[in-house]
């Protein structure tokens, strides 16, 4: 049984090295993570294509939300489907066929006539981003050596919010220049083919996860490929570890949600995967990275200037993107998560406050509701949304990762189009002050959660963490953290 959370492996491996293996490492992830930044367009597009799309469909506000949680429930489906597809077929296969999915789902939204095409192109590209969602985090984990996953894992959600934040400027770019055309949110749309194709043509030279292919039992394969990401004695020493802990758990257990059902550890890991990735959602930040302009405009922005206003949340998000990857390797991941919801409650009850406190026809309104708008999405992505992508990605045992992570992300896509489907609805009934204090009751219970139940991967190879789970040895860890 492993020691305290931050010990290195049981039998110490040759340090990390530079050389060409590192930089082959870097460009790995770097494709890899072009499943990210689709994942962010996609998701964020919707914020500046959802007024001109309702002028020419003519939606209202609920079936504004079931455009927008449509792409959500297909997210749900293939988190689901997807993951456990990887472990059949491989992840770097899997993300291959994900590349084409965007790009199909892209395709139909662009050329859609009516509404139900529309619905139909958003659930496509809704599985494609579950997929993603689901499995270039596993891949990447699976691809880094322990000392620097958590910045290595993390790169992919710092691509999702530079996705987002690449949505915001062509919507803005888009809405005050070509806003006067009929179909601009089309235009909007089909950028994101661009990215599609580079996802494609830039998995096909990438190799596959060596902790897969031991797991096929593809062990030359396997150490071929870590010889190219890693310094020949590191390989070697690494390859062993693998191969005896997944020798261990095939021996000792089945795979499947079924078998994770009937052991008290691994159903405890999967529901704390399940809180962290449902909680994630219920922040309420999509409220603002899907509906965004429409926040702002009920704070007293005229339209054109929401669309540039919504940039600066953007910006933040990707800034606090860069502090969380540099954070990963140095904080605790209970502490970052638990700061997390503790500020986005503060700035949610912020929010609430300044949103029936200052008059509605006084000119510094929306900038004090854009100021605190902005420091909750800083709080969210410094604290929160890697973090949380990389512990999803961390604490499932080998043989039942791709059901854990499917499951837990299944989840979280659902609580997604939820949130999503509602809140504009919300926000017609009770308005900002009611949608926001909501919020902040739901995320001080978060805190309560994550406290008491959280445990802690940073410093650790992914076989230690494994080892721990199944014993139960890491709740107790995690509470002495």
């Amino acid at each position: 049984m492993s020691g305290p959370a931050t010990e290195k492996p049981s039998r110490p491996l040759p340090p990390l090295t530079e050389g060409v293996h590192k930089r082959r490492l870097g460009l790995v992830a770097l494709v890899a993570t072009f499943g990210g930044l689709l994942f962010g367009y996609d998701t964020g597009v919707i914020n500046g294509a959802l007024e001109p799309m309702s002028a020419e469909l003519g939606l209202k506000a609920d079936t504004q939300g079931l455009v927008t949680s449509s792409l959500l429930v297909g997210a749900a489906v293939g988190a689901v489907s997807i993951g456990k597809l990887s472990d059949a077929w491989g992840r770097r296969k899997t993300i291959i066929m994900l590349a084409v999915l965007f790009f199909l789902g892209t395709a139909v939204c662009v050329f859609a006539p009516e509404i139900v095409v529309l619905l139909i192109g958003r659930f496509l590209l809704g599985m494609a981003v579950g997929g993603a969602s689901t499995v270039v985090p596993v891949f990447l984990a699976e691809l880094a050596p322990y000392e620097i996953r958590g910045s290595l894992s993390g790169r992919n959600e710092m691509m999702i919010v530079v996705g987002q934040l690449a949505a915001f400027v062509v919507n803005a770019i888009l809405g005050n220049t070509l806003g006067h055309m009929d179909h601009i949110w089309r235009i909007m749309l089909a950028i994101c083919a661009l990215p599609a194709i580079c996802l494609f043509f830039g998995m096909l030279r990438m190799p596959e996860s060596p902790r897969w292919l031991i797991n096929q039992g593809r062990h030359d394969e396997a150490l071929a490929v870590l010889k190219t990401i890693r310094s020949e004695e590191r390989a070697i020493a690494e390859i062993e570890d693998v191969q005896q802990v997944n020798e261990l758990e095939k021996k000792e257990n089945e795979t499947g949600l079924k078998s994770v059902l009937k052991n008290k550890w691994l159903l405890r890991i999967l529901l704390v995967g399940i809180a962290l990735a449902v909680f994630q959602q219920l922040t309420g930040i999509n409220s603002i990275m899907y509906y965004g302009s429409i926040v702002l405009e009920q704070s007293g922005f005229a339209l054109n200037a929401a669309l540039v206003a919504n940039i600066a949340p953007g910006v933040i998000a990707v800034i606090g993107a860069f502090i969380a990857l540099w954070m990963m390797e140095k904080i605790n991941r209970r502490t970052t998560v638990i700061t997390g919801y503790t500020l986005v409650t503060l700035f949610h009850v912020l929010i609430g406050i300044a949103s029936f406190a200052v008059p509605a026809d006084s000119a510094a309104r929306p900038y004090i509701i854009l100021i605190l708008v902005v420091c909750f999405v800083g709080s969210m992505q410094t604290f929160l949304n890697v973090a949380t992508w990389v512990l999803l990605s961390e604490i499932f045992p080998l043989h039942m990762r791709a059901v854990g992570m499917g499951f837990s992300v299944f989840c979280m896509w659902i609580a997604n189009a939820l949130v999503s489907y509602f809140f504009p609805v919300a926000l017609e009934a009770v308005g900002l002050t009611g949608s926001f204090f909501g919020f902040a009751v739901i995320n001080a219970i978060a805190i309560l959660v994550m406290f008491k139940f959280l445990p802690e991967t940073r410093g650790r190879t992914l076989e230690s963490v494994e080892e721990d789970v199944t014993t139960g040895a890491i709740f107790a860890v995690g509470r002495k953290k």
